[in-house]
């Protein structure tokens, strides 16, 4: 098997760490799809998706699934939303209560032989050029590292982004060059490896980590998880507008 970076959805209510199953086939035009309050129902400009399908290319397919929803909330209205978040109804949630299984989507590397990853980043593009920031949108960011399924549980400390806040990418007109964020080195199978500085899994359980090899973990697998929103700033479906993932693995 050669390495690959394929890309899961969400949708099942289990609280499995690993419950993403559905893959998205991203090499015949599907994705994800954020809507208002339900399928084919557009968002209102400058607010953000209350609901979020698999879909094709343009949006526009009848055969979809509905997923975990993350919207994105102001602290107050018109400005930059900091740690709120509305998942699946549940106005008010901060981001790092935001255990794994619930984020909407997954990203998953594997190898044919335990290998380190680094330098992963995300990019949000317009689907033409991986250099360029979509078109029409504003999207937000934010990578879970909660493998714990109690959401009162804190997150793990191997963290590439430590403050619990969405990463803004601004679309063309705003910035020109796309914008990416940093995800973290050696995550992991589920996304259960974190560092020294969380408990020794055989003694502490809680934060649902099974190993603390840190940026050094070598594993056949690594996953991340993404809580991830969106908020038009002009009328019309937004197609030109993607994601992009890379890493290095040694």
């Amino acid at each position: 098997m050669a390495a690959s970076i394929k890309f899961y959805a969400n949708n099942v209510t289990n609280t499995g760490s690993d419950s993403h199953t559905i893959e998205i086939n991203h090499g015949a035009g599907s994705g994800l799809g954020f809507y208002g309050a339900g399928y084919g129902i557009s968002v209102p400009l400058n607010d953000y998706q209350t609901t979020t399908f698999t879909t094709n290319a343009n949006g526009t397919a009848s055969d979809f699934t509905q997923l975990h929803n993350t919207k994105a909330l102001e602290p107050t209205a018109g400005a930059t939303p900091t740690s709120g978040i509305d998942s699946n109804g549940n106005a008010g949630l901060f981001l790092a209560n935001l255990p794994n299984y619930l984020a909407p989507l997954k990203i998953s590397f594997t190898n044919d032989a335990a290998v380190k990853v680094q330098n992963c980043k995300m990019k949000i593009f317009d689907r033409n050029d991986i250099t360029k920031p979509a078109k029409g949108v504003y999207t937000y960011v934010y990578e879970v590292r909660h493998p714990a399924t109690l959401q009162s549980v804190a997150n793990l400390d191997h963290k590439q982004v430590a403050a619990d806040t969405w990463k803004e990418y601004a679309p063309s007109g705003i910035i020109s060059t796309a914008a990416e964020l940093d995800f973290t080195s050696g995550p992991g199978v589920s996304g259960m490896n974190t560092n020294t500085n969380d408990p020794d899994p055989l003694v502490d359980s809680t934060l649902g980590h099974s190993s603390r090899d840190g940026a050094a973990h070598q594993s056949l697998r690594h996953d991340w998880y993404c809580a991830i929103s969106a908020s038009p700033d002009s009328v019309g479906s937004k197609t030109d507008y993607g994601l992009y993932f890379t890493l290095e693995y040694l």
